[in-house]
């Protein structure tokens, strides 16, 4: 068993072979002066179980081309199989024709992927759980519910929880984990009316005096949420707190939450933390590295993944 950690997340590649007490392959990932990117596996991987680590982030195009020169570079360097472990995978909130004449960017990008040489994925918390049926190879989607449990059940043990899904799509997660603490479930009923942008219409559910924890997999510009945290506020609910999957925090999403009404944000570190990130006093990070490792080590050794999450 092998692990090839690419450029855009080296730190959770890190602590995932940390975990596994294994050292990262050795590998040169770099560009040339045109900006093209160059892949040099620098140990042998002939006949090895290899699992490259890479999430198409920002700058999403960047990281996408350099797993896919990866994964060609281990495919022809002879490896018995190959995983590319993508912890956020970019493009999902792209899985249907939203309009006319318009693409299913994670289906194309599920293709370049197979093409290039994966013989199965590990991905964390899709967008959309139908992208597992884009590919051709086996995908291992695995889920934050039992580490933001974990992590909840730590930090408000003595305080009147509620679980919140910013959005009607969002209700299956958010139900996992109210079934997981055994609290009660509200709902944020939204209207989006272009991308980037939506309008809080109702909040189902009676959240006064309670403690809200709004749940979601992907914050990106952070509107939503802060709409929601004080649409919550407004119901007089005790506190406004966020638990996310993958965050995006583009643009000034990590002002824009800084100056919100969210208690605390908490994400995982699916995605490379920025230094706004890192200095925003209510945003903090939670590792996903051990339950990484866990996967790839039952991949390995052709046992169950799905009984992590039983």
């Amino acid at each position: 068993m092998k692990i090839v950690a690419c450029n855009s997340n080296r730190p959770l590649a890190e602590a995932v072979a940390a975990v596994l007490n294994l050292p990262l392959t050795r590998a040169s990932i770099r560009r040339f002066a045109d900006m093209e990117i160059f892949v040099e596996i620098q140990e042998n991987v002939r006949g090895e179980d290899v699992f490259v680590v890479q999430s198409t982030s920002y700058p999403t195009n960047d990281n996408l081309m350099e797993l896919l020169i990866t994964l060609d570079a281990l495919r022809r360097g002879s490896a018995r199989r190959t995983t590319a472990v993508i912890p956020y995978f970019g493009y999902a909130r792209q899985d249907r024709k939203s309009g006319p004449r318009t693409p299913i960017s994670a289906k194309l990008v599920a293709n370049l992927i197979t093409e290039a040489g994966a013989n199965r994925v590990l991905t964390m918390d899709l967008h959309a759980g139908q992208i597992q049926g884009f590919f051709d190879i086996p995908v291992d989607n695995l889920f934050a519910a039992p580490l933001f449990t974990r992590d909840i059940g730590e930090r408000y043990s003595n305080r009147d929880v509620m679980i919140v899904s910013p959005d009607v799509g969002g209700v299956v997660r958010a139900r996992a984990i109210a079934k997981r603490l055994d609290c009660d479930l509200a709902i944020i009923d939204k209207r989006r009316e272009r991308a980037g942008s939506s309008e809080v219409v109702n909040v189902i559910g009676e959240v006064e005096g309670r403690d809200c924890i709004l749940v979601d997999d992907i914050v990106d510009s952070g509107g939503t949420l802060c709409n929601a945290a004080a649409a919550l506020l407004e119901h007089r609910a005790s506190s406004a707190s966020v638990y996310v999957t993958h965050g995006v925090l583009s643009g000034g999403a990590v002002a824009r939450i800084a100056a919100s009404p969210i208690e605390m944000m908490t994400v995982t570190d699916s995605i490379l933390a920025t230094e706004a990130v890192r200095l925003a006093q209510n945003v903090r990070q939670v590792s996903i590295a051990p339950l990484l490792a866990e996967a790839m080590r039952r991949i390995s050794d052709e046992s169950s993944v799905s009984s992590l999450f039983d």
